[in-house]
């Protein structure tokens, strides 16, 4: 099978996918108690979700992580791809952290114990930004190392 991304790519790729994967796949047999609790904090931050059921929210993220995490495994999804998704992702996360009352310390970005699960979240947006440039400095005439050999 032929793969769309560098081998320095795998590490980030396998870490962070099976990260996401598992975590989605954790949330697909979620509890009524859990999925309230997920659905309570996701509508502090993003308000629109109030529309949306507890139980449902809970398997749209679940699939969402599923999702994610199998294009970050799948060697046929180009890391560029991958990413875009990884970055879209998280970012919806770091912006979790960031308006839910205390996540963070008073006036601070460092988390607070409570906030330390979702700070993660920051390392996954990081990745994903690295991936959206992979290849971006292979510009017309420049020839990778690839081509020169």
């Amino acid at each position: 099978m032929r793969t769309f991304y560098e081998p320095r790519d795998a590490p980030p790729r396998l870490a962070t996918g099976a990260f996401i994967l598992n975590s989605g796949l954790g949330k697909l047999k979620a509890d009524a108690e859990t999925a309230q609790g997920l659905h309570g904090m996701a509508c502090v931050a993003y308000p629109f979700l109030e529309r949306i059921g507890p139980e449902r929210f809970t398997r749209l993220l679940a699939w969402s992580e599923i999702t994610v995490g199998t294009a970050l495994l799948a060697p046929c999804v180009p890391t560029r791809l991958a990413g875009l998704a990884l970055t879209g992702f998280s970012g919806g996360l770091v912006g979790l952290y960031l308006r839910v009352p205390g996540m963070r310390e008073p006036g601070s970005l460092r988390p607070t114990q409570d906030g330390i699960p979702l700070a993660k979240d920051f390392w996954m947006l990081g990745i994903g930004l690295g991936f959206l440039g992979a290849g971006s400095c292979c510009r017309r005439g420049v020839r990778t190392p690839k081509e020169r050999s």
